[in-house]
């Protein structure tokens, strides 16, 4: 089939990522020595530069590794947690229903460099300032802006002017809006690594000492006490309409740190597939693939009605059970080995019909779970603003085992009088007073692009293994911190304001996150890293490609390239928490036979454009040796390198 550019094969290293020159910089990694650790880290921080819409310094990221040399994967969880001051009463206290998706309020502690440092220190073999080097280059010297970055920030400029002064002192330069493709300099931020680099290389000792010693110049320094200085000294403009102060305190960093865990695993025919668990969305890929064990996958044709109906009618069902059931396991007792199990898939794979469902169905199990929740279409104010969205709760069902029909739920809000068919609430809605965008949506609609993520994938010639997902702190997430040149991160907005609930607030709780790398084995053997962009479609993308590789031949390029699709059934994950039943989106290479058939199903069909949906970049390693990569060529941004 027709690919948009070539399925990179080499043997040297391969690195994937959603920017070319993210790639290019971990690909010199490998090229000047470092293993595959190296290449992610440096990869990694030229990315918080080249797509500061879609990542930050002030933001997260989750890993899954490989090492070559232990025999074994671990998740790195570079999630960031609530500050101790971040109660569900002192929220509502201030007359809110909900989290902002914008401003300081969601904001959790910034995980991103402790989890790419760690990860540095017990794997890498360079210092920091080497990988580092690259990044503080760009921001010092410039680097091209892409079109969707100028596009943000002109998107954004009213709000930079009128409400996030410190914002528009950096990227409004002159008083306007870059222009696409221009060389564009974040010589703070160039200022802030290059000060822990420093800090760094005065502590002096082994490379992991001085690595620990940037750590604490950023969790316990200068840092730190930048971020605390102006959350406690600016009230800020949010998507509630209202401005407020921000909860984060120096000693809410120095007391949180990246934490290594176990990955979950699935066993699916020859593959065994690796995720994160339940503080990200990671297992709701393994419950889909523990239902869709059931079908000929192989037998479908990977772009016709039944492949795609049943694997959102599988996801449906996943992500009800993610709604229900999942949250940080430091906080709730997820139960992970349940959801997992056969038996469970087996029951659950019984609601799995020839229509499309309209409601939301999570299992039951008795003892676990807790409501599930959806915001609202926020009010329509007299003045035609938007006021802050409501909230429905509906309890999980009881006494009606995983396989058993629930009483139908539709997940529309009471009172809503919005049709399923109708344009989504709000992902692009603005209250009164504010210009800021919300959520994490990949699709554009109406001219609004929100926050998103980036993805980096990389492989080197030893067999060492990364996939990462770092995300939040975009330009767009809260103002500009002047000392430092970046902003904080908005994964606050992913918790809900009811005890009862999972995924409730309560200080130095994880987020249940979007954020979810993958990795499989196959035969035993590391195989596959990669992933996505795209909040809530995460892993639906992800898993498409996967399931067309593994099931239907196609390699790499060809599977990241083919028309992909999504459900939108369930709650989102980000203010102002929207729910779309039976809504799929597609794009329109799909065959009009196939959307045909799925209307006919009962799904609601919403066309997205030709080349709109999933990011997906990929690497693999074959038993002898030869290593593979591909990148999404949507969006023009993403590329993959290697040889």
């Amino acid at each position: 089939m027709f690919t948009t550019r070539p399925e990179i094969i080499g043997t040297f290293g391969v690195v994937a990522s959603t920017h070319w020159l993210a790639s290019q910089v971990g690909m010199s990694m490998l090229e000047r020595g470092g293993n595959a650790f190296d290449a992610a880290v440096a990869a990694g921080f030229t990315l918080q530069l080249v797509e500061p819409h879609l990542n930050g310094p002030g933001g997260e990221v989750p890993i899954l590794i490989w090492s070559a040399k232990e025999g074994r994967a671990r998740v790195v969880c570079g999630q960031g947690v609530m500050p101790q001051a971040a109660t569900i009463e002192r929220v509502r206290a201030l007359g809110l229903d909900m989290i902002p998706g914008t401003g300081l309020l969601a904001a959790c502690v910034p995980g991103s460099f402790d989890g790419w440092l760690t990860m540095l220190r017990d794997y890498g073999s360079m210092s920091l300032a080497d990988v580092l080097a690259p990044a503080i280059g760009y921001a010092r010297d410039g680097y091209p802006i892409v079109q969707r970055i100028a596009d943000t920030i002109a998107q954004m400029a009213d709000q930079f002017r009128q409400h996030w002064p410190t914002s528009a002192a950096l990227y409004l330069p002159d008083g306007k809006a870059p222009q696409a493709f221009t060389l564009f300099r974040n010589a703070r931020l160039a200022e802030t690594w290059q000060r822990v680099v420093g800090e760094s290389e005065a502590a002096g000792g082994s490379r992991e000492k001085r690595i620990d010693a940037a750590r604490r110049a950023w969790y316990q320094g200068f840092v730190a006490e930048a971020i605390g200085k102006f959350c406690a000294g600016n009230e800020v403009m949010d998507a509630s309409g209202r401005r407020h102060r921000g909860m984060m305190t120096a000693d809410d960093l120095a007391r949180w740190q990246a934490t290594y865990e176990e990955p979950l695993a699935l066993e699916y025919g020859r593959y065994t597939m690796l995720k994160c668990g339940p503080w990200s969305q990671g297992p709701s890929m393994l419950e889909a693939m523990a239902l869709l064990a059931g079908f000929d996958l192989g037998k479908m044709d990977p772009n016709g009605p039944e492949f795609v109906h049943v694997v959102v009618e599988a996801f449906k069902l996943a992500l009800a059970d993610r709604e229900a059931f999942y949250g940080d396991p430091d906080f709730v007792d997820v139960p992970v080995k349940r959801l997992l199990d056969k038996a469970y898939a087996d029951q659950r794979r019984k609601l799995i019909g020839d229509m499309a469902s309209h409601e939301l169905r999570p299992g039951s199990i008795p003892g676990y779970g807790g409501p599930i929740l959806s915001g609202q279409t926020p009010a329509m104010l007299p003045d035609g603003s938007i006021g802050e969205p409501t909230v429905a709760r509906s309890p999980v069902h009881t006494g009606h085992g995983a396989g058993d029909d629930p009483p139908a739920r539709n997940s529309r809000p009471a009172g809503s009088t919005a049709g399923a068919g109708d344009d989504p609430p709000a992902r692009n809605s603005r209250p009164a007073g504010s210009t800021a965008g919300a959520g994490e949506p990949t699709v554009q609609r109406s001219g609004v692009t929100a926050g998103d993520t980036c993805h980096v994938d990389v492989i080197d010639k030893h067999g060492n293994m990364v996939s990462a997902t770092p995300s939040g702190g975009w330009l767009q997430s809260s103002p500009v911190i002047p000392e430092l040149g970046f902003c904080l991160g908005t994964r606050g907005q992913m918790f809900w304001l009811d005890a009862a609930s999972p995924s409730s607030l309560a200080p130095g709780k994880r987020p249940r996150t979007t954020l979810t790398p993958s990795m499989a084995m196959r035969d035993g053997k590391p195989y596959i890293a990669f992933g996505s962009p795209g909040g809530d479609q995460q892993e639906q993308w992800s898993l498409t490609v996967f399931l067309r590789h593994a099931h239907h031949g196609m390699n790499l390029q060809e599977a990241i390239d083919a028309p992909h699709f999504h459900s939108e059934h369930v709650p989102s994950s980000f203010w102002p928490r929207a729910a779309k039943p039976a809504v799929i989106g597609v794009e329109d290479r799909l065959p009009a036979a196939t959307l045909n058939e799925l209307q006919r199903r009962g799904h609601i069909v919403e066309k997205r454009g030709e080349w709109a949906l999933g990011r997906v970049s990929a690497a693999a390693r074959e038993p002898d040796g030869r290593l593979k990569a591909a990148a999404n060529p949507r969006g023009m941004q993403g590329y993959a390198v290697g040889r």
